[in-house]
C-alpha cells in the first residue's frame, strides 16, 4: 500500500490549485508499523513522533493548522481489513499552493525519512469545504 504520491497525483494537486484557490483541508488516514524503520528505533507511533516534531512546526510556518486527530475505533461502513486505520488526521491549510510550499520545504524533506518509517500504509485525501 502507498504511503506517498504518484507523479500523477502530484500533478493533479498542482493542476487544482490554479482552479481551487481557498482553503483545504487534508484528510490523513494512517496504519503505523510495529517497529520503526527510520533507523530511530520503537514502534511506527514512535517514528511518526519525530516526523510529527518537524512537521507541525512547519505547517505552522505556511498557515496551515491541526483540526483534528484522534484515534480510529471501528468501522462501521467499510471494508474491516482495509479500514483498519490506527489514527486519522484533519489539516487545513490556507489553500493548495500552502500545502505544495509545505511538502517541498527543504526541512520538512529532512524529516520525511521519520513518516516513511513510520507507516505501514497511508491516505491522504485534499478536501475543499462547500457551503
Amino acid at each position: 500500500m502507498a504511503i506517498n504520491p504518484t507523479d500523477e497525483q502530484l500533478h493533479k494537486l498542482v493542476d487544482d490549485s490554479t482552479e481551487l484557490t481557498g482553503e483545504v483541508v487534508m484528510l490523513n488516514l494512517l496504519k503505523f508499523r510495529k517497529a520503526a524503520t527510520d533507523g530511530g528505533g520503537g514502534t511506527g507511533v514512535d517514528a511518526y513522533g519525530r516526523y510529527a516534531e518537524v512537521a507541525t512546526a512547519k505547517i505552522g510556518e505556511y498557515g496551515g493548522r491541526m483540526v483534528w486527530m484522534g484515534r480510529a475505533d471501528s468501522v462501521i461502513i467499510g471494508d474491516e481489513d482495509s479500514d483498519d486505520w490506527d489514527a486519522v488526521m484533519l489539516v487545513s491549510y490556507p489553500n493548495r499552493s500552502a500545502f505544495m510550499g509545505f511538502v517541498g520545504d527543504p526541512e520538512y524533506q529532512k524529516g520525511h525519512v521519520h513518516r516513511e518509517g513510520a507507516l505501514e500504509r497511508m491516505k491522504l485525501i485534499a478536501m475543499t469545504p462547500t457551503i
